[in-house]
């Protein structure tokens, strides 16, 4: 027999299908459920919304789950999800022909708010941001046994989620790095090393696209992380000289191996993009083909924003500096909340306290394998512009 469901009430009308129900919009329930129960939701006129994990403590109060009132939440329900999921990635997109890594589950864009998991050859790497997706965690791994059996699993919680969304979860100790393939070219994936799931699948497209740009040029990798772009250029784009700059030591070592994987040479230099831009780039008239601008996210504070679009223009200002005349530059922000409308707002004030007149190509995203749901623009974080600077 199933147990009743806690009903929470909203202090408004439910007038859209956005699965975020922010804190003040809700009336507290008394007694309040434990962090990411499911509940019933009712609005102010008495009808009723939907079911979805509630939660006290955080500032989503409410990520909606159904709106129909013949569909349960139980474990059926988040087999369902994720089997229309790993469909997607398989059957619609054909993504095991070109790769054996990419995101397998993508929170509100595949239908679970809360819930991340990239695969990595036979490694599943399961990221929680709410305490209803961490509540139902063995369910998620037996749906996920299911489409890939014998496959290892590590998981884990950002401090900061952990502390805003009220619940403990312990990391196991992590995996050995997997060696993946994208296109043919190898890189390890390595979970566990705080670069999130410890591989970023979304630029795997815009990887590729920017190869096509860079056969007999010379490539410059700013923020370069585990050597992507950098590799990408020189394995399959021909480039006849890559150098590639981080700060991070750690993804650095992890940078220089996936080179040697691919037999690929990459000049790799650990610095600050900044003070390297300006003794090295700009101060010695250093121009390079075809640039890259990748850094990691800004901010996920909205009160940050503006300081976020500051260091965005700073850093692009000096990177199209680095561009010969003629050259590529591929400029990219995930920082989730920075418009696709505010970053190439900021681009054209960079290139016009550079002096530099910069032609877009094409402006991209995160490849399909993170697909996000009209009405939930929130998940389209990537911007990634391709551009001709003279």
């Amino acid at each position: 027999m199933n147990t009743p469901l806690s009903t929470v009430h909203l202090k408004i009308e439910r007038r859209s299908n956005h699965p975020w129900v922010f804190q003040k919009m809700v009336d507290k329930p008394e007694p309040k459920p434990r962090p990411g129960s499911v509940v019933e939701v009712i609005d102010r006129e008495g009808q009723w919304c939907g079911r979805g994990f509630y939660n006290g403590h955080s500032r989503i109060a409410l990520r909606m789950l159904s709106e129909r009132r013949d569909e349960a939440i139980n474990e059926a329900f988040f087999a369902r999800r994720i089997a229309d999921a790993v469909a997607l990635r398989r059957e619609t997109l054909g993504l095991d022909a070109v790769t054996d890594a990419y995101r397998l589950f993508h929170s509100e864009g595949d239908g679970l708010s809360g819930l991340v998991v990239d695969r990595f050859g036979d490694t599943l790497v399961i990221e929680y941001f709410s305490a209803g997706m961490w509540r139902v965690r063995d369910q998620v791994r037996r749906a996920l046994d299911a489409h890939f059996p014998g496959a290892a699993h590590y998981w884990f919680a950002e401090a900061h989620v952990q502390k805003q969304e009220s619940f403990d979860c312990k990391a196991p100790a992590p995996p050995e790095p997997t060696v993946i393939t994208e296109h043919g070219v190898r890189f390890r994936a390595a979970p566990g090393t705080g670069h999130k799931t410890g591989f970023f699948a979304d630029q795997r497209d815009n990887r590729k696209l920017l190869s096509e740009f860079t056969a007999g040029r010379t490539v410059l990798d700013l923020c370069c992380n585990s050597g992507g772009f950098g590799i990408y250029a020189k394995t399959i784009g021909g480039a006849t000289e890559v150098t590639a700059i981080d700060l991070d030591e750690e993804i650095l070592a992890i940078a220089e191996s996936n080179a040697k994987l691919n037999k690929a040479r990459v000049r790799f230099v650990q610095a600050d993009i900044f003070p390297w831009l300006r003794d090295v780039a700009v101060g010695n008239r250093a121009r390079y083909d075809v640039v890259v601008l990748d850094p990691a996210k800004m901010t996920r504070d909205r009160e940050q924003v503006i300081p976020a679009l500051k260091k965005y223009l700073d850093m692009n200002k000096l990177a199209l500096a680095a561009v010969k005349p003629g050259g590529i530059f591929l400029t990219c922000s995930c920082t989730g909340l920075v418009s696709e409308e505010q970053f190439l707002d900021m681009l054209r004030r960079a290139a016009f306290y550079a002096g530099r007149t910069v032609q877009v190509l094409r402006v991209t995203g995160a490849g399909p394998d993170h697909p996000w749901l009209a009405h939930v623009p929130e998940s389209r974080y990537l911007k990634a512009a391709f551009c001709r600077v003279w």
